[in-house]
């Protein structure tokens, strides 16, 4: 029995490697980008610990490439999900008592893991199944998976810390248990560090899961699967199905011992869960957690003592790094007519320079988009701006998807703030600019603030301390992570807890112990050390004073 009483000190973020031409990482990732492009895998589902095979199969194209196929992966069927959700239900019998140490050290070994042995697998697996770029990828599916596999670790310990206050003769504690069922997973395909995140910040908790990942990351969330196996993690604690979103959804959504949602995606998708649950709610044993975390139109608003360059570079980085398919991508700024020629005049020149293009040649700023049908959805926005007459094209508006789905980044000016493009998610490197009149700064912000149902990242620009924090007042609500002058993406774990309210999620701030907290059913316990012997109390005796 180990009765140490076991303490974590808090991390720190995982240094980014910088990847510059003769360094030893670059030559290591170019080796594992030619090795995983020269092999087609096979991706079976994972269930209790076991590989299953369905031959029913799709497959993991590149992006820039998209005739190339990196793997097949095999796809669930209504069977395969209830064996799913039964070997997750079977592994929570015992998982839940595994001490909490053990747990956090099975995190804190798989971030060990990415951080040194699988580095370069997983960013180049990020790389080419998801169309990242080396920096992306490494800030991503490297640095962020082990921010929060370390972070979670350490905010675990936190938590179990907080117990109440005990007073004479009585002895008070709260057990942190975990939710009971199983908690159905749904991971996007932008964030690799996403994946790990929804599954392992409610396994650190002790509870297990059903993991239905995005299509379009198949390969780098299947290596994170090993990778957990690999760091000790019991068989039926996650357990891997990818496979059809609405099939899965039903089996799962639709079963008793359903305990908890953790979900990144699209609003509607979100919605479409919600609805269900609630139309379920008579057949659960508990109320389901739901957590989600989804669209956004996030702003960049820009106060007229701005400076040019400092505005122009984050819009360009914030709208077009990884083609703005982050849910925290910058898609509109409000910008003062006094300062928008020039504005304009720098992201021309930057822009101008930016190439796009195949995520093995380390040079380009971008690459390609998801897929075809994002491909499409993006255009179609770009190409109803082109034929309005309340909107121009500044810069881009061209797109090829002949050989891979590439988008030219695009800044549309429009002359109405409610311009379908300022309001509607896109998710892709398209920029909305409306230019105001620089004396109705206060009136725009209200505008900026009514304009989307989305409510995830903003950022303000200013020199001037007053307007910072009067847009402060006025967008308390337009924004879960709000930042003054700098691009409204790149929320650091452990530095800034990432999420949003209104149309973008439920704000429980991943990348803080917020997060974890909603993985846990507390239960609080009392003893009376010497319990009362009569039942009468002292008012109830004979006054003698009288």
């Amino acid at each position: 029995m180990n009765n140490a009483i076991f303490n974590l000190e808090r991390p720190e973020n995982e240094h980014t490697l910088n990847y510059a031409p003769g360094c030893r990482e670059r030559k290591m990732l170019n080796e594992e980008l030619d090795r995983m492009s020269s092999e087609i895998l096979d991706i079976p589902l994972l269930i209790g610990g076991k590989e299953v095979r369905t031959g029913k199969t799709g497959r993991v194209i590149m992006p820039h490439d998209h005739q190339h196929v990196l793997a097949n992966f095999h796809m669930a069927g209504e069977k395969e999900v209830q064996m799913a959700i039964e070997a997750a239900l079977k592994a929570h019998k015992e998982w839940e008592s595994v001490s909490w140490v053990e747990r956090v050290s099975i995190s804190l070994k798989a971030a060990e893991l990415i951080s040194t042995k699988y580095r370069q697998l997983i960013n180049a697996a990020t790389m080419l199944g998801q169309g990242k770029s080396v920096f992306q990828a490494e800030i991503d599916s490297s640095c962020e998976s082990i921010d929060f596999l370390k972070f979670n670790a350490y905010f675990t310990t936190e938590i179990y810390k907080e117990q109440p206050h005990s007073q004479k003769g009585i002895i008070n504690r709260i057990e942190y248990r975990p939710l009971e069922g199983f908690v159905f997973t749904v991971t996007p395909f932008n964030f690799t560090a996403i994946a790990s995140n929804l599954n392992m910040a409610p396994v650190v908790m002790g509870n297990t899961t059903v993991w239905k990942p995005s299509s379009t990351s198949i390969l780098s969330n299947y290596i994170l699967m090993k990778i957990f196996r690999e760091a000790g993690l019991p068989d039926g604690v996650i357990n891997f199905i990818p496979g059809s979103g609405s099939l899965i959804g039903k089996a799962a959504l639709g079963h008793r011992s359903l305990a908890g949602i953790h979900f990144t995606g699209s609003t509607g998708v979100f919605n479409g869960i919600w609805k269900s649950v609630a139309d379920n709610m008579s057949g659960y044993r508990s109320y389901p957690r739901i957590v989600g975390e989804t669209g956004g139109k996030d702003f960049i608003f820009v106060h007229p003592s701005s400076d040019p360059q400092e505005v122009a570079v984050a819009i360009v980085r914030g709208a077009f790094e990884y083609q703005g398919q982050k849910c925290s991508a910058a898609s509109r700024s409000y910008i003062p007519a006094s300062l928008w020629p020039d504005i304009k005049t720098r992201i021309g020149e930057m822009l101008s320079t930016v190439t796009v293009g195949d995520v093995r040649e380390f040079s380009h700023f971008m690459n390609a988009v998801i897929d075809e049908a994002s491909f499409d959805n993006i255009m179609g926005y770009i190409e109803y701006a082109k034929k309005s007459d309340d909107a121009e094209i500044v810069y881009g508006g061209t797109g090829d998807k002949s050989k891979g789905y590439f988008v030219q980044p695009t800044v549309i000016r429009t002359k109405n703030p409610h311009f379908k493009s300022m309001e509607e998610e896109i998710f892709g490197p398209v920029m909305t600019v409306y230019v105001y009149s620089d004396n109705n700064f206060e009136d725009t912000l209200r505008i900026c603030d009514q304009t989307s149902l989305y409510a995830l990242t903003g950022s303000v620009f200013s020199k001037d301390r007053e307007a910072l924090n009067t847009a402060c007042r006025i967008l308390r609500y337009a924004a879960g992570n709000f930042y003054f002058n700098d691009k409204p993406s790149g929320a650091v774990v452990g530095q800034q807890p990432f999420g949003g309210a209104r149309g973008s999620g439920t704000n429980d701030k991943s990348g803080s112990h917020l997060n974890l907290l909603r993985w846990t059913s507390p239960r609080t316990i009392k003893e009376t050390l010497i319990p009362p012997t009569e039942f009468t109390y002292p008012y109830m005796k004979a006054d003698k004073c009288h």
